[in-house]
């Protein structure tokens, strides 16, 4: 794509109308529209007439702040004018006349304004839905006034804007306001969601050496601070309008790999309790533990080839309520705390082998109903992108 040219095709630029000293993580208006018009490959103008007549332009009002999913959306829908009480706070003009005139509507001024024809305006107030896959939900994103007494409000609005419609119980439930704090602090301090990852890294690498010699309760511990850390990362990124493609690789990269690590030691780590398996039971527990978490892992692959990049666990509201307790790392620490109440690790490791080979049956019975429903002509979509 080349610079300054959208998804859309047409060259278009960004632009901030008005000003607004409001820093909202730790960033100020036109440093967050500049890193999300970049991301989108648009670059910032200074000015209105900064656009000659011919080119589109997304125009931003300083006095509002909205989720990034809207610039997208709005970047898609030439003539798109998204509004809050009558007031444009985002809108795509086709010309420099649109350009001007939906300016001066934004400072206020006199003039045709959102009157122009062939413009599509949105109101926020009638509640407009858009499909965010990469989060995988359907939403009204968040559009707010920017002002200082608010900040907080819309900070929280952002962080839970970011994230995932579906994912673990953990993730979704347990440990969003710790992530929330975290996500404020690192966002202050200029703290990197790259630097985040890689202290998660050490605290991961720990909690493995912890698990090999059955030191179970600080493996825990620190496993828990990794996992808060994987989330904050991710929060951050898209907070912060900081996401890469390095970051993705190296984040998902983690997530990928460690798990197999963590049970199989965990298994070598029974020894010091007294507890280690015969040959038989751990080669049995360890067969399906690996083999298991690799297959859910390949299905998950095959699913999102045949339906268009389309995960597995949005297809229906089956799918999204089993990615809540599926055999992952969050859910199979859970069953192994419950095992650690009762001083039983190899019970509890069992127990994830067990809920493991379950898991990866009703995926592969969810991706074989999926490749017959396909095969009868029928057109794999997300649930929620319903409505």
């Amino acid at each position: 794509m080349a610079q300054g040219e959208n998804a859309v095709g047409g060259p278009t630029v960004a632009v901030v109308v008005g000003h607004n000293d409001v820093v909202l993580w730790g960033l100020s208006v036109t440093e967050r529209v500049g890193r999300i018009a970049r991301a989108s490959g648009l670059e910032l103008a200074a000015q209105v007439s900064a656009a000659t007549p011919e080119s589109g332009t997304i125009l931003a009002h300083a006095d509002f702040a909205w989720d990034p999913s809207w610039f997208r959306h709005v970047l898609a829908h030439p003539g798109m004018v998204l509004t809050l009480g009558g007031v444009p706070a985002l809108a795509h003009a086709r010309s420099g006349e649109e350009a001007a005139a939906l300016a001066a509507a934004m400072r206020g001024e006199a003039g045709q304004g959102l009157a122009l024809p062939g413009l599509q305006v949105l109101a926020f107030e009638d509640g407009p839905t858009i499909e965010n896959k990469q989060l995988r939900k359907r939403e009204t994103p968040f559009l707010m006034p920017l002002r200082s007494d608010n900040v907080r409000a819309i900070e929280r609005a952002s962080y839970f804007g970011a994230y995932k419609g579906v994912t673990d119980i953990l993730t979704k439930y347990l440990w969003p306001e710790w992530a929330l704090v975290l996500t404020r602090i690192c966002a202050r301090w200029r703290v990197t969601p790259n630097m985040v990852t890689f202290v998660g890294a050490v605290f991961c690498v720990v909690a493995t050496v912890l698990f090999a010699y059955g030191h179970y309760w600080a493996g825990m511990a620190t496993g828990l601070v990794f996992m808060v850390l994987d989330t904050v990362d991710g929060k951050l990124a898209r907070c912060t309008i900081t996401s890469s493609a390095w970051g993705n690789v190296f984040d998902h990269g983690m997530d990928l790999i460690h798990p197999p690590f963590w049970w199989w030691l965990w298994a070598t780590g029974l020894a010091s309790w007294g507890l280690a398996y015969d040959d038989t039971t751990f080669w049995w527990i360890q067969g399906v533990i690996q083999l298991g978490y690799w297959v859910q892992r390949a299905i998950e692959g095959i699913f999102m080839r045949m339906a268009g990049g389309l995960h597995i666990h949005v297809w229906t509201r089956f799918d999204s309520w089993f990615r809540l307790i599926t055999a992952r790392r969050n859910p199979n620490m859970v069953i192994l705390f419950v095992a650690m109440l009762f001083a039983r690790p190899d019970i509890g490791l069992a127990v994830v082998a067990a809920w493991t080979g379950l898991s990866c049956a009703i995926h592969a019975v969810r991706l074989v109903q999926a490749l017959v429903y396909k095969a009868r002509g029928g057109q794999i979509t997300s649930w929620l992108a319903e409505g």
